[in-house]
């Protein structure tokens, strides 16, 4: 074979190579992409000018948004004069989505989840999703911003360096109560959501597990024009929202102090002790509920000891 061919066969074969790494590259005459992200976005919880710009973006970039509620996220959207693709996300139909979702990432197509306020997944629809994602090895990256429970903490005036959040409180009394005990010696600030017309019997019901000394503040419609913060302890707080006068609207956060008592320590016995001195000159009830108030623990609690029962044996 002459140079000249060897040279001509060369040029043949590395063009024959580089087409059939093209070949390989390529489905329907494009690159395959890069897998597409899942960007968890923060959205204000009230005031629109509470989101950052990287969120605009974002949004503004994605192929897809996944919102809680497409009315709610219209306005937001509108606000900024934003248009995207968007399509509903909920407990109800998360699972059956995520198959097609995947789909939708591995062909290189960014998306985009909201929430109707806040910060995804705290207490809202996106949990399955993103386990489903992280589990095929797909990207997920947040674009932080507000945060209701955040915002109380920082200015409830309540220890903000631990905590721990309760999301919504069980609806029923019994149920609640139960709940709560759980958490009579929880030590770290606790963080609970509450909607409106429940918000007082919440209260009540923390009165008498934690005791009505306990120092906790109310905030609701955080961020918004009616924004109303009530702190003090926790009868307080309830007095005022006994009051006539007093509307309760918006969405609720209530932060309550940790408890300062070991489970088992001497305030137990102090409060045994309390309790039998009192015996003699007020009523077995109105004993437990001046003890729950001035020692902290609960009513429920001094029952559950033996306290109360204690007590009624003895008048």
């Amino acid at each position: 074979m002459k140079a000249d061919d060897r040279m001509t066969a060369g040029v043949f074969f590395r063009n024959l190579l580089f087409g059939i790494r093209v070949v390989i590259r390529t489905t329907c005459g494009h690159k395959m992409a890069d897998p597409g992200n899942l960007y968890i976005i923060a959205t204000p919880i009230g005031n629109m000018s509470d989101i950052t710009y990287r969120a605009l973006d974002t949004i503004r970039k994605v192929s897809l948004l996944l919102v809680e509620d497409t009315r709610v996220t219209n306005k937001l959207l509108a606000h900024y004069g934003i248009q995207v693709t968007m399509e509903s996300l909920h407990d109800f139909n998360e699972s059956g989505k995520i198959t097609r979702l995947i789909q939708y990432l591995r062909a290189g197509k960014d998306i985009g989840l909201v929430s109707d306020a806040g910060t995804p997944l705290i207490n809202d629809p996106g949990y399955r999703l993103v386990c489903a994602v992280r589990g095929e090895g797909l990207a997920v990256r947040p674009v932080p911003g507000p945060s209701a429970i955040i915002a109380a903490l920082s200015v409830s005036g309540l220890p903000a360096d631990r905590f721990v959040f309760e999301g919504f409180l069980p609806r029923k009394v019994a149920e609640r109560e139960a709940f709560l005990q759980a958490l009579q010696y929880e030590p770290r600030s606790m963080v609970f959501f509450e909607v409106p017309h429940r918000v007082l019997e919440a209260i009540e019901s923390c009165i008498r597990v934690f005791g009505g000394e306990r120092p906790a503040a109310l905030l609701r419609e955080l961020t918004k024009i009616h924004e109303q913060h009530l702190a003090g302890r926790l009868e307080q707080i309830a007095q005022v929202l006994n009051q006539p006068t007093q509307a309760i609207k918006g969405e609720c956060v209530l932060v309550i102090h940790g408890s300062t008592l070991p489970e088992y320590s001497e305030s137990i016995e102090k409060a045994r002790q309390l309790l039998l001195d009192l015996k003699e000159r007020i009523s077995h009830k109105d004993a437990v509920e001046l003890v729950a108030r001035h020692t902290g623990i609960g009513r429920n609690k001094l029952y559950s000891l033996g306290l109360g029962t204690r007590l009624k044996n003895q008048q």
